[in-house]
């Protein structure tokens, strides 16, 4: 099972996303409200993927790059309202993965998490 760890300020979406992880098949190691816990979790469960809110993303914290320098494997999403193609190339750039849009569906998260990460998988064995 691939776990995870999900950041975001808005409680109610952390639940949310939570809720359609775990009946996904996913497994939720933890979640934080601020990025200096969740990488803090991240560090301690070494999640497969992390589920990140915009906000977190650009607060300033730098913890994409955080994340990329101690785990690189780690699969990063980050998770936003809107994505516009500036925020999606710059999110890329820093080591984004892929992107989750709010409100949630549960189907097409899971289809998201599962396709990129057999993109990434066929990247590694190619």
């Amino acid at each position: 099972m691939l776990k995870a760890v999900i950041i975001d300020t808005n409680a109610i979406s952390r639940g949310l996303l939570n809720t359609v992880l775990t009946e996904g098949g996913y497994g939720v190691a933890g979640q934080a409200h601020t990025a200096s816990l969740g990488f803090a979790l991240v560090q301690k469960f070494r999640p497969h993927f992390v589920c990140i809110a915009r906000d977190q993303v650009e607060d300033g914290e730098n913890i994409v790059e955080q994340i990329r320098a101690t785990l690189p494997k780690t699969i990063i999403f980050m998770v936003a309202g809107a994505i516009d193609a500036p925020t999606l190339q710059a999110s890329m750039a820093r080591g984004v993965n892929g992107f989750i849009v709010k409100p949630f569906k549960a189907d097409a998260v899971l289809k998201t998490i599962r396709n990129t990460v057999l993109a990434l998988v066929r990247k590694q064995q190619g």
